[in-house]
C-alpha cells in the first residue's frame, strides 16, 4: 500500500455529542452512534516516499471532545493545498430571458429580464489537499463545470473575482500548465489507435526527449496496469462504427492520457458521466491512487454511489452557484440532522442530499437558508473535528511552492527527467519549459501518430482517388484527342477550367479532417502537449503524399488521351499544376475547417467560394471584360493562376503552331454551312479587298493569338505555378492564426 492509501475503520469508542449540538428532535443516542460511524480512523501506514510522518496525540480542547477525539496516526505530510476563495463569476445574458428566475428580476408585462448578467458562481471557497479527492456535486446548472474551469485557469482572470493560490501563492497560468492536468467530460480520442499507441503518442508529447524510449515505455506501461487497462491494451479505441474497448476502458484511457507524466493537480469534469456503476467506481478507484501517490485530484460528479462515496475525501455541493456543503462525506448524516432533514438509514446519504436540494430549489425562498446555514456549520467546533478526523488536520504545507514542486519532481512527479536526485532547491521548478520537447519533436510525433490513424482507414482515401480517376477518366473520354482547329480549341478552354476547379472541388474532402480533431486538439494545447505551429506544420505534411498520388494518377489519364501539347516538358509542368491546384485546395479547405463550426456549413461554404472563383477565373469572363468594381475578385481567384498556366502551357509551349486556317475562320458563324468552294471563293474576294496574301491554307490564328483574345497574358505560367503554390502556404499561415486565436480554452 503506497505511503498516502487509507483505510477508514470506525473508532471503538463514539465521542459524545453537546447538548448545544443535538440534533432538534431530542435523538441524541442515535446520533451520537451515527457519529461515532462518522468519525473514523486512518490505518497506520508504513511510508516510505519519503514523506512526513507525524503522530498526533490525544489532547484536551475546548470543543467537547478532550481525549474521546481519534488520534491521528501515520499521517503522511501534505505538500501541496490548494485553496479557492470567494470565486464569484458571471456572465451576460445574450437574448432576451422569459423565464422567471429568483436570482433575475423580470418586467411583468414584456417578460424581458431587467438584469443583463447571470451568477455562475457565488462566492464559492474552499481547498483541496493533496493526497485527497475533491468532489464537486449539485444538480445540472448549479455551477459545478463552471468551477472547476475556475480552478482550472480555463476563465479569463478579468472575468473570475476571487483567488486560486497553491500552498497560499498566487498561481500563474503558465505554472498551473505545466503541473497540472484536465481531463473534460467527453472521450476525445482517436479511434483507429489502440490504447497501447494512444498512451505511447501521449507519453512522447508529454514527457520529455531527455526520458529514453524504453522508459517512455516502461511508463506507459506502468500506467495501463495502474489503469486496469492490461487486457485492452492492443484493442482499438473503436468509434460508432468500429468495435473497440468498453466505455469504462474509454473513460481512463481519457483520464491516462492526461496524467502520463504524473500531474500534481488533476482536474475532471464529470468522468463518470455515462458509465455503469461498476465502471464509475473503478474510474474513481483510478482516481484514488492517482490521489494517493501525491496529486491534488479535483472532480466534478454528478449522482456518486455509495461505494464511489466512500472513496471521496471532501465533497462540495452546489446549488446555482452557492455552496450548500463543504465537508468531509462522513459530516453529510450530522449536516442534514442538524439542519431538520435527518438522512434516513441505509439511505445514500449523496442522493439525499441532492433530492434535498433540489426539493428546496423548488421553494419560494430556494436554498437560501441551507447556504446561510452551512456558513454557520463550518464555524462549528463539531464540523472541524469531523473534517478533521476524516481528512487530516489542515495545517499549512511548510514548504513554498518552488520548494514543494522541486520536491515533487525529486520523488518522481511530473516526469520532467530532470536529474534533480535529492536537490530540493528551487531549480528544478523554475527550470520547467514550457513545453516538454521542442518543435521538430512534435512535427514528428503528430506525423506519425496521424499516417497511423489514417494508414488504418485506407477506405477514405481510395474513395478520393476512385473519385479523381472516374473524373479524369470520363474528361479524358469526353475530349478525347481534341483536333488543332477553332472546335477543338473551344473544347480546350472547357477541359482546362473543369479540370482546374475538380482539383479545388475534391480537396473539399480534407474540410472534416479538422473539425474531425478539433476538440482533440483543444484538450491536448490546453495544457501544453504540443505547440499549434507544430500541428499546423504536421498536417500539411501528412496532406502532401496523397496529392503527389492523386495528380500524378489524374494527369496520367488525361494528358496523352486529350492529346494536349508541350510534349514531355509540358507533362511535367501540367503534373506540377495539378498538384499545386490540389496543394492550394487543400490548404483552402483546410482553413475554412478552422473557421466554421460545423461541416455542413463547411461545405457549404466551400461549394459557394469556389463557384465564385470559377466564376471570376477567366473562363467565362474574360479579365478585360470583368467590371472593374469586381476585378479584385479576379485576382483572388484560386482557379485562376492554375487555369490561366494551363493554357499558357498549351497555346504558348510552340509560337507557331496554328489552330485556325484559312476557311476554319468561318465555323461557328452562318457561313460555316455554306459549300467549301463558297467558302473558298469568299476567302480569296477577302484576300484581294484587304490586299492580304493568305488562302484556305494560310493561318489565320497561332497559340499567342489565342492567348491575347483569352486575356491570359498579365502572367506566365511558372510565375502562375509560384502563385499557385504560395496560396497554398498562405493559407496553412492563416489556418495557424485561427488555431493561436480560436484555441485559447477560456470562458470570458
Amino acid at each position: 500500500m503506497s505511503s498516502g492509501s487509507v483505510d477508514r475503520r470506525a473508532s471503538s469508542t463514539a465521542a459524545p455529542v453537546e447538548a448545544g449540538d443535538a440534533p432538534p428532535d431530542g435523538s441524541s443516542a442515535t446520533h451520537t452512534l451515527k457519529l461515532h460511524q462518522l468519525l473514523a480512523l486512518r490505518s497506520p501506514t508504513t511510508d516510505t516516499s519519503g514523506h512526513l510522518v507525524v503522530d498526533v496525540q490525544p489532547m484536551a480542547t475546548d470543543d467537547g471532545y478532550g481525549s474521546n477525539r481519534p488520534d491521528l496516526i501515520s499521517r503522511p505530510a501534505v505538500h501541496f493545498v490548494l485553496a479557492f476563495d470567494d470565486l464569484t463569476y458571471s456572465v451576460k445574458r445574450s437574448r432576451r430571458s422569459f423565464h422567471r428566475s429568483r436570482h433575475v428580476g423580470t418586467d411583468a408585462t414584456t417578460g424581458e429580464s431587467t438584469a443583463r448578467t447571470r451568477t455562475l458562481l457565488d462566492g464559492i471557497s474552499g481547498e483541496a489537499r493533496e493526497g485527497e479527492i475533491l468532489a464537486v456535486l449539485g444538480a445540472s446548472g448549479a455551477g459545478k463545470s463552471t468551477l472547476i474551469d475556475a480552478l482550472a485557469d480555463r476563465i479569463q482572470r478579468e472575468s473570475l473575482c476571487g483567488a486560486v493560490t497553491l500552498n497560499g501563492e498566487a498561481l500563474d497560468g503558465r505554472l498551473l500548465k505545466v503541473i497540472s492536468a484536465y481531463v473534460m467530460q467527453d472521450d476525445l480520442l482517436y479511434p483507429m489507435l489502440t490504447v497501447a499507441e494512444t498512451l505511447m503518442y501521449s507519453a512522447e508529447f508529454r514527457l520529455p526527449r531527455s526520458l529514453s524510449a524504453s522508459k517512455k515505455r516502461s511508463r506507459v506501461q506502468a500506467l495501463i496496469d495502474q489503469l486496469g487497462l492490461r487486457a485492452a491494451a492492443n484493442t482499438i479505441i473503436g468509434d460508432e462504427g468500429r468495435r473497440g474497448v468498453s466505455g469504462g476502458e474509454r473513460r481512463r484511457v481519457s483520464i491516462g492520457i492526461d496524467i502520463i507524466h504524473d500531474p500534481i493537480i488533476l482536474f475532471l469534469d464529470e468522468p463518470t458521466s455515462g458509465l455503469d456503476s461498476t465502471s464509475a467506481f473503478m474510474v474513481v478507484k483510478v482516481l484514488q491512487l492517482i490521489a494517493q501517490s501525491g496529486s491534488v485530484v479535483i472532480m466534478s460528479i454528478h449522482q456518486p454511489s455509495y461505494r464511489i462515496l466512500g472513496l471521496l475525501d471532501r465533497l462540495l455541493f452546489l446549488s446555482r452557484g452557492r455552496t450548500v456543503y463543504n465537508g468531509p462525506p462522513t459530516g453529510l448524516p450530522l449536516f442534514f440532522s442538524e439542519f431538520g432533514h435527518p438522512i434516513p438509514d441505509g439511505e445514500n446519504p449523496a442522493e439525499f442530499a441532492l433530492d434535498t436540494i433540489r426539493e428546496l430549489e423548488g421553494t419560494q425562498d430556494g436554498t437560501k437558508e441551507l447556504v446561510e446555514f452551512s456558513k454557520s456549520w463550518q464555524e462549528k467546533p463539531l464540523s472541524r473535528a469531523i473534517s478533521d478526523a476524516s481528512t487530516g488536520t489542515h495545517d499549512k504545507p511548510s514548504l513554498s511552492l518552488k520548494e514543494a514542486i522541486s520536491l515533487s519532481i525529486a520523488r518522481g512527479k511530473l516526469v520532467s527527467g530532470t536529474s534533480t536526485g535529492g536537490d530540493t532547491s528551487t531549480a528544478a521548478a523554475t527550470k520547467m519549459s514550457t513545453y516538454a520537447n521542442p518543435w521538430w519533436v512534435e512535427v514528428w510525433v503528430l506525423t506519425r501518430r496521424a499516417f497511423t490513424n489514417t494508414r488504418r482507414t485506407p477506405e477514405l482515401f481510395l474513395i478520393r482517388l476512385c473519385t479523381v480517376v472516374v473524373t479524369a477518366f470520363i474528361l479524358a473520354t469526353v475530349f478525347w484527342q481534341l483536333d488543332n482547329t477553332p472546335k477543338g480549341v473551344n473544347e480546350r478552354f472547357g477541359f482546362f477550367a473543369i479540370g482546374m476547379s475538380t482539383m479545388f472541388y475534391t480537396s473539399a474532402d480534407a474540410l472534416p479532417v479538422f473539425l474531425i480533431e478539433r476538440y482533440i486538439f483543444l484538450r491536448e494545447t490546453a495544457h501544453n502537449a504540443y505547440r499549434r505551429s507544430s500541428y499546423t506544420l504536421s498536417n500539411a505534411i501528412v496532406a502532401f503524399p496523397p496529392l503527389v498520388l492523386l495528380s500524378l494518377a489524374f494527369t496520367a489519364i488525361t494528358f496523352f488521351a486529350v492529346d494536349l501539347a508541350g510534349g514531355a516538358q509540358g507533362f511535367v509542368f501540367f503534373v506540377l499544376i495539378v498538384f499545386a491546384s490540389f496543394w492550394a485546395g487543400s490548404g483552402f479547405v483546410t482553413f475554412l475547417s478552422g473557421v466554421v463550426p460545423h461541416v455542413i456549413i463547411g461545405y457549404t461554404v466551400v461549394v459557394a467560394v469556389l463557384a465564385y472563383f470559377l466564376l471570376f477565373s477567366g473562363f467565362f469572363v474574360t479579365r478585360d471584360r470583368i467590371p472593374d468594381y469586381w476585378i479584385w475578385f479576379h485576382y483572388l481567384s484560386l482557379i485562376k493562376y492554375p487555369y490561366q498556366a494551363v493554357m499558357q502551357n498549351e497555346f504558348g509551349a510552340d509560337p507557331g503552331k496554328c489552330f485556325m486556317r484559312g476557311v476554319q475562320m468561318f465555323d461557328g458563324t452562318p457561313m460555316g454551312k455554306l459549300p467549301e468552294a463558297t467558302k473558298v471563293n469568299v476567302l480569296n474576294a477577302m484576300s484581294k479587298s484587304m490586299r492580304v496574301d493568305f488562302n484556305s491554307s494560310s493561318c489565320i490564328t497561332a497559340g499567342p493569338d489565342i492567348l491575347a483574345k483569352q486575356a491570359v497574358t498579365d502572367l506566365g505560367k511558372w510565375a502562375c505555378l509560384w502563385v499557385t503554390i504560395a496560396w497554398g502556404f498562405l493559407f496553412r499561415v492563416l489556418f495557424y492564426l485561427t488555431l493561436v486565436l480560436g484555441s485559447r480554452n477560456k470562458r470570458r
